[in-house]
């Protein structure tokens, strides 16, 4: 038990503005809920207020309206399946606990994937290998990878990006608030978006569940793995 300072005055039920067949069902709130995709941090940029639903009290967090998470992840999937090539689409993530989400998110969605360090000039140096020229960017976080999201500004690239209530908007033209720090909050959001860009496009029914699991797009430390996994054998010997 804690309390909570609400934010000022709500917009009323904002879960009308969607048609009932994008609606999230009761199944996706408890999800992001269990990945904690609604914790925010103790800083708040004032362009992310309005996505803000209350603070706590005893440590400072804010805490993330999920409706407009929602809201905000299904117009963001419009735009992607909007896209006739996928291939003209790069998500990026220099972040660890999102480079796995992103490789999986390009798996089934057909995307080109950056996961790592963002080369510089990717999208501006013509005389670079791997100059590329998308239609659309994803970024896990605008303050880690702020030199795509910088580049995307100078060739007029919109950019849809994932961002905690702490992220900076400047250049960021679909803001999905969420917790973009932690391990499974990240994996879950690119899960969610990429079973919503199947379902746009007619390649899953939304009658029928997705039977890949989000837990295929959590980080995974594999060095703390084997280590766990070698440590028992070395105490029976």
């Amino acid at each position: 038990g804690y309390h909570i300072a609400p934010m000022g005055k709500k917009s009323g039920n904002s879960a009308a503005n969607l048609p009932a067949c994008l609606a999230a069902t009761e199944e996706d709130i408890p999800k992001m809920l269990a990945c904690q995709v609604h914790m925010g941090t103790q800083r708040a940029e004032c362009a992310m207020m309005p996505y803000v639903f209350a603070r706590r009290m005893h440590d400072g967090i804010h805490i993330i309206e999920l409706q407009k998470t929602w809201e905000t992840l299904v117009f963001a999937t419009r735009i992607i399946a909007a896209i006739e090539n996928p291939k003209d689409i790069v998500v990026i993530s220099a972040r660890p606990y999102g480079q796995r989400a992103v490789l999986k998110f390009a798996k089934y969605t057909g995307v080109q994937a950056i996961a790592g360090r963002f080369t510089p000039g990717t999208f501006t140096n013509q005389i670079q290998k791997k100059f590329i020229e998308p239609r659309l960017l994803i970024v896990t976080d605008p303050h880690i990878d702020h030199q795509a999201v910088k580049e995307s500004a100078y060739c007029n690239l919109p950019t849809i990006a994932l961002c905690d209530t702490d992220s900076p908007l400047n250049h960021v033209d679909v803001a999905i608030p969420c917790n973009n720090k932690g391990r499974t909050a990240v994996g879950l959001m690119y899960w969610m978006l990429a079973r919503e860009v199947l379902r746009l496009r007619g390649t899953l029914p939304r009658s029928q569940k997705w039977d890949v699991m989000p837990d295929l797009f959590f980080f995974r430390d594999v060095e703390a793995e084997t280590h766990q996994d070698e440590f028992p054998a070395q105490k029976g010997r």
